[in-house]
């Protein structure tokens, strides 16, 4: 199987850095994007009609007639809440709900269909006391929300019951949670202290994984035996969960990752890891950003896909550096999200530039 490089949709909106990405649940059809400018907006990335020319596309010469249209893709609604930027999104299995975390030091759960906030976790004094990074879907039906905090604790929430305390905290990392991952009755927490924790909840028991570098994401294969670690040594690792052995390190001299927090996913039926670049910008790119991919079992480099700042003609705007010059811009990719869970047939990208760019198999 090839990778999947051509850009099938531009999703455009947000009026700052894109943070977070997530598809609806089985079938995939819509596209969550969450932003710095403290909204969440839902797209559908296929456009209203088999012929919907760019809006943004320069009319001037220097754009090539014979250069593909990449179409845009249909804002549906946005969901307007957070008085701080948006950093992680989790949606349930039925649709109807998702969730969202970030700067308000609470998690907001949604109702799809009306906008509004079901319900805010947080506010007391049992809540996080800092940043939200991260939050994910837990327990049957969706009945539980597992966030992750700069204040080095992951906390668990009941969706179903009136309070608004937690009914576990977490409290062994050291250093900020990064990530959480859910699978059954364990939770799976990246730390900037270096360590992956991995919780079974029933058992009351937690194993912990030295990774040495801060972490940045974790991404669970399908089956559970295996995870995927981002970490600040521009290395990413596919751990086996059982042994806590390194299975394979994916890793390229032109690749950097040692100061961002970028996210990294399998996809393609899980045969590429994927992740962003926080490469410098550099004379000529106008503000490309870079996707890299590699074949998960070989750690061959498969892809390196170059990702423009958004539609043919919109270019980055220049920013004024501390010393009053103006400096180039980068689009730094930092959020994937793979329809599907990794087995559907597109994935979505953003970061700086706050357009999503959606790829697919034509």
């Amino acid at each position: 199987m090839a990778f999947p490089d051509k850009p099938i949709a531009h999703l455009l909106g947000s009026n700052g850095p894109v943070h977070a990405l997530a598809y609806s649940a089985s079938p995939g059809t819509y596209i969550l994007a969450g932003s710095a400018d403290r909204s969440i907006r839902l797209y559908n990335p296929q456009p209203s009609t088999s012929i919907h020319p760019n809006s943004h596309v320069a009319k001037s010469s220097s754009v090539s007639s014979a250069a593909p249209v990449v179409p845009e893709g249909r804002l549906i609604q946005t969901y307007s809440a957070h008085g701080y930027e948006v950093l992680s999104l989790t949606v349930a299995s039925d649709n109807a709900r998702f969730a969202s975390s970030g700067g308000d030091r609470a998690v907001f759960l949604w109702d799809v269909a009306t906008a509004q906030t079901l319900r805010r976790f947080g506010g007391t004094q049992q809540s996080h006391t800092a940043r939200i990074n991260c939050v994910a879907f837990a327990g049957e039906d969706d009945s539980l929300l597992v966030s992750g905090s700069l204040d080095t604790s992951v906390r668990i929430w009941d969706v179903k019951s009136n309070s608004l305390k937690p009914i576990q905290v977490l409290t062994e990392a050291r250093d900020s949670i990064s990530a959480v991952a859910v699978r059954g009755p364990e939770i799976v927490s990246g730390s900037v202290d270096g360590r992956v924790r991995t919780y079974d909840v029933r058992m009351g028991r937690c194993t912990t994984d030295v990774i040495g570098p801060s972490v940045t994401s974790l991404c669970l294969t399908k089956d559970g035996k295996a995870v995927l670690v981002s970490s600040l040594d521009s290395k990413l690792r596919l751990m086996d969960r059982e042994s806590g052995g390194c299975l394979k390190t994916y890793s390229n001299p032109e690749w950097k990752n040692e100061d961002l927090r970028v996210q990294s996913i399998l996809g393609g039926k899980e045969q590429f890891v994927l992740t962003g670049d926080e490469m410098t910008a550099s004379p000529g790119r106008n503000g490309e950003g870079r996707i890299w991919a590699w074949d998960v079992l070989t750690g061959e480099l498969k892809a390196k896909v170059a990702v423009p700042w958004g539609p043919a003609g919109l270019g980055p705007k220049k920013s004024i550096g501390k010393d009053g010059k103006p400096k180039e811009r980068s689009n730094v990719l930092s959020c994937f999200a793979w329809r599907e869970n990794g087995f559907g047939d597109q994935y979505c990208v953003s970061g700086t530039s706050g357009i999503v760019t959606v790829f697919g198999y034509n």
